[in-house]
């Protein structure tokens, strides 16, 4: 049946508004998306709720990775609008990266309809099927009669730790036809779970006991604000802590105790860290999370090893655990506090000030040495990032920035001269998906309107959703972005060094689909053409006024940072010109 506006009004209220009324009510007044035929009803629907603002992407990777960089700055349910299969299929590796990370994303589609379905029409495909893989839930709503329950059950699902993206097929005829469910806010239940006291005692004797006790955390920290509980169990403890698969900030950077991260892409690198240890502490994450992870033992022998998570998979997933606890990480670690400092020996307390002050120093040395070599690049070309990201540093109100760091083999740089220390102001990539660096940074600043958000990209990042600075002019976000323009994948470049000599295979000439240099890419001109200011840095003397004209506002702003990097473009143009 076609309703027209006015009949609609005197029958009720369709599913196009209802669940519109519905995201409202769970606190969802922003919409990523972008649009489709099939999402026609409830996006005309829109006009009559300007609550709803609907933030216009101009590919869906973009929305999804926009929503994501919303959800952390906010740790709450986001809303994502994507097409039908198409939509979806361009979507998929960025809904895994959120998967990853434990977004709390609430993914809509549409599709043509019920009465389509056995066609097999333009379009058609199992959605529910293509979204199951890389999301926490995947539904389709098949009756108006549970339309808004549907998407309440999924809220849910996304908002209860561990978080994590789902997805909601919306058929157009089921929307289109009138609503009579009650609109109320999804009920989100509580998981602040404590540990029984108990195992709690048996934790803290397993530590205590311990010569060399170390700790390793992720997002669960963050997730659960649990920031000074870890700090307090590290210090009492004197304990090593490293960070393990993890987006948002889990410590302090610049605490004496924090050392870091494990090995994202190798078990070579991590397996020294994992190994020193007699007792190891593991909450809010997994070990480990590299690509090509250590099959064998990855403790020392006669280690201890602890886990307190709220996600049960996670615990003994791939490698041993004496004590493992489904609860709450702050909750667990402030009892483990109160244990640790019950039972400590006046040789506990002097053992771990001792050890506080030994890798304190040897941090200290570590960061002194590296700053010093940076040094010695001064005034030097080409540039290296530590020459931008020292100046960008004095310039910056550092508790009043946020960063979003996709910067990867740049990263180091930014964080030893912006180090990340307060909770929700650094964000970093994760789960293996490239472009979140711009999106994500356009996402924090409109959930942090009143602060500095600075994104971080690399070349070959960046071009994954270079589209997303034409959204940060539409929306008016002042978002700024910089590009470490190396002109290569020189991530692919350290990896794959690597690998040669864990073969022993000589050193050669990089893979040619590693070289970016050919044709160059202006980025500063492209955001120019996406409406966005931008100037290219070639030089040290250029770094300063770039950096002063990017803060000078609060409108988006991009920088073409060339730095050093290992390229040939002539030899790419030879060889590729086929």
């Amino acid at each position: 049946m076609f309703w027209t506006k006015a009949s609609r009004v005197m029958a009720g209220k369709t599913g196009n508004q209802k669940i519109i009324e519905q995201f409202l009510a769970d606190g969802m007044d922003y919409m990523f998306g972008n649009p489709g035929t099939v999402e026609q009803g409830f996006l005309d629907a829109l006009a009559e709720y300007p609550e709803m603002k609907y933030i216009l992407t101009l590919q869906e990777t973009i929305a999804v990775m926009m929503g994501d960089g919303y959800a952390r700055a906010t740790q709450k349910p986001t809303l994502v609008q994507l097409h039908s299969s198409p939509g979806i299929g361009n979507a998929v590796g960025a809904v895994y990266q959120a998967k990853r990370g434990h977004a709390p994303l609430v993914v809509i589609g549409s599709d043509a309809g019920v009465q389509y379905m056995n066609m097999d029409a333009q379009m058609a495909n199992d959605l529910v099927a293509m979204m199951a893989p890389v999301t926490k839930y995947a539904t389709m709503a098949t009756s108006s009669k549970s339309l808004l329950r549907t998407i309440r059950r999924a809220v849910k699902i996304a908002s209860t730790p561990p978080m994590g993206p789902v997805y909601v097929c919306l058929p157009m005829d089921i929307l289109d036809e009138i609503n009579d469910e009650p609109v109320f806010p999804s009920c989100i239940p509580s998981t602040r779970v404590a540990p029984a006291p108990e195992l709690i005692a048996q934790s803290a004797e397993m530590l205590l006991a311990a010569e060399k006790p170390m700790i390793f955390v992720g997002d669960g920290i963050a997730y659960s604000d649990a920031i000074p509980e870890l700090t307090r169990v590290a210090e009492l403890l004197g304990a090593e802590v490293y960070g393990v698969e993890f987006g948002d900030l889990v410590m302090d950077n610049t605490h004496p105790l924090y050392q870091g991260t494990t090995g994202h892409m190798f078990g070579s690198y991590s397996q020294p860290i994992t190994m020193k240890g007699d007792a190891n502490l593991i909450v809010g994450t997994y070990m480990l999370p590299e690509v090509f992870p250590e099959l064998g033992e990855i403790y020392a022998p006669e280690a201890k090893v602890i886990h307190f998570d709220l996600n049960a998979y996670e615990i003994a997933k791939n490698h041993r655990v004496d004590l493992g606890v489904v609860s709450d990480p702050k909750l667990s670690l402030a009892a483990l506090a109160e244990k640790i400092e019950a039972l400590q020996t006046s040789e506990n307390k002097a053992k771990a000030a001792q050890r506080i002050k030994q890798i304190g120093n040897a941090k200290k040395d570590k960061i002194a040495a590296e700053k010093e070599a940076d040094d010695k690049h001064q005034g030097k070309s080409p540039l290296q990032m530590s020459q931008f990201t020292k100046v960008l540093a004095e310039k910056l109100n550092q508790d009043e920035t946020i960063i979003f760091d996709e910067a990867l083999t740049s990263s180091a740089a930014v964080s030893r001269y912006i180090p990340p220390k307060l909770a929700k102001q650094y964000f970093f990539t994760r789960g293996g998906s490239l472009g979140v660096g711009f999106p994500g940074a356009i996402g924090a600043k409109l959930a942090n309107p009143e602060k500095t958000v600075i994104g971080f990209s690399g070349d070959g990042g960046s071009m994954y959703t270079i589209q997303t600075l034409w959204s940060a002019v539409r929306h008016n976000t002042g978002a700024k972005f910089v590009v470490c323009n190396n002109g290569s994948y020189k991530l692919l470049q350290l990896n794959i060094d690597q690998y040669w000599q864990e073969r022993e295979i000589p050193k050669h000439d990089h893979p040619l689909p590693f070289d970016l240099s050919f044709p160059a890419i202006r980025f500063d001109l492209l955001a120019q053409s996406l409406g966005v200011e931008a100037v290219r840095v070639e030089k040290e003397e250029e770094i300063l006024p770039a950096i002063e004209r990017m803060l000078a506002d609060d409108k988006p702003f991009l920088i073409d940072l060339v730095l050093e990097g290992n390229h040939k473009a002539d030899w790419v143009e030879i060889n590729c010109s086929h």
